[in-house]
């Protein structure tokens, strides 16, 4: 499956990100753009950053959901910044407009977006996250690995009348 049209967010810790979350955000970044997906981040650094600027690399689209007003505040890797002025609150904006999410490590804002991605059946992977209980997703190695399983994940959920995924 291509995941053309489809919106995957990519979160993670802005601060605190070890360089294997850097690592694998950017690869997931790039085979995100590669196959035609939008990449939906916080608009910040660390592992947004790092999913953007992938994105970027191969012509991909990045839109950062940012929780300020400040569109200068957020990281120019993203094709699109857009101020929400929600604050952490944007972090439930950002898991809704997703089709699935991908969580790279783990800081309390990332714990948050996986809680609401659970809470709400957003499908869900995640690449070396704290230790969480065993039914919150799919735990992937790796990049590469989490966008297999999101393709996956969304081969088996049926699309709704705009092609996008159904009720959440």
């Amino acid at each position: 499956m291509v995941l053309n049209g489809r919106y995957v967010a990519v979160v993670g810790p802005a601060d605190g990100a070890r360089a294997a979350d850097l690592r694998h955000a950017e690869v997931a970044g790039r085979l995100l753009g590669e196959g035609g997906a939008v990449l939906l981040t916080g608009g910040h650094h660390g592992v947004m950053q790092a999913a953007a600027r992938g994105a970027r690399d191969v012509g991909g689209v990045a839109i950062g959901l940012m929780p300020g007003t400040d569109r200068a505040a957020g990281i120019p890797e993203h094709t699109y910044l857009l101020p929400t002025g929600l604050g952490e609150l944007r972090n439930g904006l950002l898991v809704r407009a997703a089709d699935a999410v991908l969580a790279i490590g783990c800081s309390w804002g990332t714990l948050s977006e996986i809680a609401l991605a659970r809470r709400t059946g957003v499908p869900l992977v995640l690449v070396d996250p704290w230790e969480l209980p065993a039914d919150v997703g799919t735990v992937v190695a790796d990049g590469a690995a989490a966008i297999a399983a999101i393709r996956d994940l969304l081969d088996h959920r049926a699309p709704d009348a705009s092609g996008a995924a159904g009720d959440r």
